[in-house]
């Protein structure tokens, strides 16, 4: 890719040096965009030993749980070709190792198989099957929760009102690479929201408290106790300025978040995954400004490179510190400004929507 006016290029932006980029997840407002997901093909499984026959249960095994990741929907798993495929998981194995995880003091401990799949033969795999692929570039989702006891008391979800909730959502998304954030719930947002504006669905409250944190997506929802230990609410799922509402019943913690939880995924994914078999779709050009050298370039190369829905690229002119590229995509253009939209990487050029010139115009902003 990028090899069309390359050494022109290079000429143009002189001096080459060396720029490395680190995400560290936290709980701050400037990370609260679209955020990368590391892993998408790799599993951990627990295993009772390290004989073939467990080794090809925990490869199956490992192989469903990673379709669901890389897809974001449990209902692929009921292809044909996926049900076939997990029962040859260990065809579609790259790598495994073993590994042990010791309590302090014990001298056992539970082993693990660490599984690394292949994403080519994964992603050749769906392609046939016609079932999208969910990149690693995932939209994140901010969640508030107003939690109300059996006496009527309510709080804002938080690690001191409801350790038990945060850890499950945590785990799911590890699971499912949905990158799943909470409020810092400083003064600034205590004030601009309260447990009550989350209970009555107050959806202009909601967005606005969500504001500092600019999130792809919003999950607000409230949950009652009730004296008989049932779990019953409501959620409000706020996504490209459209809001969904629905219940929720259950008699545990487990049980009461992971369908709404796994609503989310599945709605997400179905709006960002790309058929990775499909054919050719809408080929555009791109003017991006603000490439001021060989490291800027360099990291344009690799962010394009890893947009799933470009399929070629090429640098077609040079001016100045502007570049333009010209894309065959995948899909159509405006699958691409949305998965851009999600990054803080490329800001559109005079406040606009991207898509309505012919020549979609973006800063470089790293």
């Amino acid at each position: 890719m990028f090899r069309a006016c390359a050494n022109r290029l290079f000429r143009a932006i002189g001096a080459v040096s060396l720029m490395v980029f680190v995400w560290i997840p936290a709980l701050s407002p400037q990370l609260a965009s679209g955020l990368p997901v590391v892993g998408l093909y790799q599993q951990r499984v627990a295993v009772a030993d390290e004989s073939a026959e467990e080794r090809g249960r925990a490869f199956a095994l490992a192989f469903r749980r990673m379709i669901v990741k890389v897809t974001g929907n449990e209902a692929r798993l009921e292809h044909a070709a996926i049900r076939a495929a997990a029962d040859a998981a260990g065809d579609y194995v790259q790598a495994f190792a073993y590994a042990t995880e010791r309590d302090e003091g014990q001298t056992g401990g539970q082993r693990y198989l660490e599984v690394q799949f292949s994403a080519p033969l994964i992603n050749e795999l769906l392609g046939r099957a016609d079932i999208p692929v969910w990149g690693g570039n995932r939209p994140s989702v901010l969640v508030w929760m107003a939690l109300q006891d059996n006496t009527g008391r309510r709080s804002l979800l938080s690690a001191e009102t409801g350790p038990e909730i945060i850890d499950h959502m945590r785990r799911f998304g590890e699971e499912r690479g949905l990158p799943i954030l909470f409020p810092l719930l400083d003064i600034e947002d205590r004030r601009g929201l309260s447990p009550d504006a989350i209970w009555a669905q107050d959806e202009l409250a909601i967005r606005a408290a969500s504001e500092r944190y600019d999130p792809d997506s919003i999950l607000a929802g409230r949950l009652l106790f009730t004296p008989t230990g049932e779990l019953v609410g409501l959620w409000q799922f706020l996504f490209m300025g459209e809001s969904e509402v629905f219940d929720g019943f259950a008699s545990g913690i487990g049980e009461y978040l992971a369908p709404p939880l796994a609503r989310v995924t599945r709605s997400l994914a179905d709006y960002f995954a790309l058929d990775p078999g499909g054919p050719g779709g809408q080929a555009i050009r791109l003017r991006v400004d603000g490439i001021r050298d060989f490291a800027d370039y360099s990291a344009l190369i690799a962010y394009v490179d890893g947009i799933g829905l470009v399929q070629t690229a090429d640098v077609v002119a040079v001016d100045g510190e502007r570049l333009e590229l010209a894309l065959d995509l995948l899909g159509d253009a405006e699958q691409l400004f949305n998965l851009i939209s999600l990054d803080r990487d490329l800001q559109p050029v005079g406040g606009g929507q991207a898509g309505v010139s012919n020549l979609p115009h973006y800063r470089w902003m790293r």
